[in-house]
């Protein structure tokens, strides 16, 4: 059931309002589903949480905040968002189960610094709400990954939570994992259970 409550903790954090912007629980999902899930389900679990929650907000924000969700530009954009998140994705199965937790962490703090860099380039190519700030040119490319568009928190800030919660999710999901493992039973571990007859003499 622990992929499942994880899956809950990503929907949860990505109600709009919830927690502070860019500080979500979605990258560092990613990167310990691709890191401790094994088979299919590490990547159909995610996917299928950011596709579902990703189609929610954008019928909220249309309906309730009237804003054009559902164009070519910003779609192309969500398309990059979702490439980043199968690099992330990726860079856990690298990782993968066996590595140590200080790794796991380094893993989500890597994934989450991977995806703002995606992201915004992804909003500084499409630019989706056409934000005159955004020039096609090296200098607009730096300004959307540092200080954003105008009445916004500025980008860096946006890397502040992305990166924080990268790190905090990742320790809770993969301390929490590693906490699960280690509790179970002796003859999950391998261990051979004691001899009847030598449990019978100790009874005796």
């Amino acid at each position: 059931m622990l992929p499942w409550v994880f899956a809950v903790v990503l929907a949860l954090s990505r109600w709009p309002g919830l927690l502070p912007p860019n500080f979500s629980a979605a990258y560092a999902f990613v990167f310990c589903a691709g890191a401790l899930l094994p088979g299919r389900i590490g990547w159909i679990l995610p996917l299928g949480v950011m596709l579902t929650t990703d189609l929610a907000l954008n019928l909220y924000f249309t309906l309730v905040g009237g804003w054009p969700v559902f164009t070519p530009a910003n779609l192309g954009s969500m398309m990059l968002n979702y490439g980043a998140f199968a690099m992330v994705f990726l860079l856990g199965r690298f990782v993968g189960p066996r590595s140590r937790f200080l790794t796991l962490l380094g893993g989500g703090l890597l994934g989450a610094i991977l995806f703002y860099l995606v992201s915004n380039t992804a909003a500084w190519l499409f630019n989706p709400f056409r934000n005159p700030e955004y020039t096609r040119n090296l200098a607009g490319w730096i300004i959307a990954l540092t200080k954003g568009t105008g009445g916004y928190p500025q980008t860096w800030e946006f890397f502040r939570n992305t990166l924080l919660s990268g790190g905090l999710f990742t320790a809770l999901f993969a301390g929490t994992w590693r906490l699960t493992a280690s509790a179970e039973s002796p003859v999950e571990k391998g261990e051979e259970p004691a001899d009847d007859a030598e449990t019978d003499e100790a009874a005796a």
